[in-house]
């Protein structure tokens, strides 16, 4: 089965887990990027996990299984670009799962970012991993691009850690 590629589905608000779960009982593979957050209440601080893209989790199917996917309560549509199906290759996959692991500050953000000079890592956990630089406020940020979503992960790294490659 070579067919199966990594589709992006939208959930309802807060849902993104519930769904996970609904899809893995079915058998399918799910990921869920997952960060957790400090929360402040009156009374007391908590950490929560919560979906690093909000609303999106990614599922491997084929194309002839979108349908029944979306059978599972909480989800709402299969994310469309241009008339297809939005994708996500596996390289972009293991780049999240490869932040995530490292436990380093991340944020998202889906608004346009002009481009910036393409780096590389030079230290620390992400050491070797190549993307973008822009430099927002006055911190810089190593950027990863998740085109089928149209999200970019951005990790603050020290300039000195970063070499312009290009």
């Amino acid at each position: 089965m070579n067919d199966l590629q990594w589709f992006v589905m939208y959930t309802t608000s807060r849902a993104e887990k519930k769904v996970a779960q609904r899809l893995r009982e079915k058998g399918l593979e799910v990921y869920l990027p997952m960060v957790e957050e400090l929360r402040q209440w009156s009374d007391r601080k908590k950490k929560v996990q919560k979906a690093l893209f909000n609303g999106y989790l990614f599922v491997k199917t084929s194309k002839t299984n979108l349908w029944e996917a979306l059978q599972v309560p909480g989800a709402v549509k299969f994310v469309h670009f241009a008339g297809e199906h939005a994708t996500v290759r596996q390289t972009e996959i293991d780049t999240i799962q490869r932040i995530l692991e490292t436990g380093v500050a991340v944020e998202t953000d889906n608004s346009e970012i002009e481009s910036g000079e393409q780096v590389k890592i030079l230290g620390g956990p992400l050491e070797g991993m190549e993307g973008e630089c822009v430099n927002k406020g006055n911190k810089d940020y190593f950027i990863i691009r998740v085109p089928g979503i149209h999200q970019n992960v951005m990790v603050n790294i020290p300039r000195k850690y970063l070499e312009v490659i290009g």
